[in-house]
């Protein structure tokens, strides 16, 4: 017999990333994400020591009753000198702090155009490390062009694209990060293919802007995005990362439970159960 005929199911975790709740402290993260009902956080390393302190945040985990799904590595200009000035360093640090987290994917930029030695290396570099550390993922993120004086300019090394470079095994499809490079991203999605692991979800409106918008503030087909991915069986987790720096707390609750809603919908696959 059918049972629950066309019942909806969304069987990939919905995390929030410790960056939407800036500027309060990664604990609220924690808090937020049980309150709200998400299945997990991410965590941004940067420079609250707390996002640094494997410890701390599994006691963060542990007093949440929540999960950490993955980590995103400090790649950020502001993050450059955190754990250590060297950027392979900062890459294993968030590799073994993912593995002693049981996070499945830790989430990484491709370098900037002055780190030479970094640049020159990254694919290689990027799959001895994952050779090496078998349990975690480690998904290279699409980035975007800025612009100075008038001009396009890319600011990573070979491209703020990572599949224009010799092929990942891991990708993260950055939604708003494509409205700010002007690219379709469920074009970037085709690209990635099977190799997309994890998806940032945030709406955009303006080429060579990045604004992490709720998704259906923009301009970004986010639905779209999500119901393609959402029964392809290859993206591991979705991570929740809009802008509400300056919201105060009700309205930044309100704008990451209005996400949530909004990722559970479009991640639900209709199925039908045959028992």
């Amino acid at each position: 017999m059918t049972s629950d005929s066309h019942r909806g199911r969304h069987p990939v975790p919905v995390l929030l990333s410790t960056s939407a709740v800036y500027p309060e402290p990664t604990a609220v993260a924690f808090e937020l994400a049980t309150k709200l009902g998400y299945d997990g956080v991410e965590v941004m390393v940067w420079t609250d020591a707390v996002s640094q302190d494997p410890g701390a945040l599994r006691g963060l985990s542990e007093h949440y009753n929540i999960p950490i799904g993955t980590v995103h590595a400090p790649c950020l200009l502001m993050t450059q000198r955190v754990w250590s000035p060297d950027p392979w360093e900062r890459l294993r640090r968030a590799i073994l702090m993912a593995e002693e987290l049981n996070a499945g994917t830790v989430i990484l930029h491709p370098p900037f155009f002055w780190q030479r030695e970094y640049a020159r290396t990254f694919g290689e570099g990027v799959r001895a490390l994952r050779a090496e550390h078998r349990t975690v993922r480690l998904a290279v993120e699409n980035m975007y062009w800025v612009r100075m004086a008038g001009r396009k300019f890319v600011p990573y090394s070979p491209d703020w694209d990572p599949t224009v470079a010799a092929g990942f095994d891991d990708y993260t499809l950055d939604i708003s990060h494509c409205a700010a490079s002007g690219t379709d991203p469920l074009a970037m999605a085709d690209r990635m293919g099977a190799n997309l692991t994890h998806l940032h979800l945030g709406d955009g409106r303006t080429a060579g802007r990045d604004e992490h918008l709720v998704p259906g503030h923009g301009e970004m087909p986010c639905a779209e995005v999500l119901r393609r991915v959402a029964g392809d069986g290859h993206l591991q987790s979705v991570g929740v990362e809009v802008t509400t720096r300056k919201m105060n707390r009700a309205d930044r609750e309100a704008a990451l439970a209005e996400t949530l809603a909004f990722a559970r919908r479009h991640l639900t696959v209709s199925s039908t159960v045959d028992v």
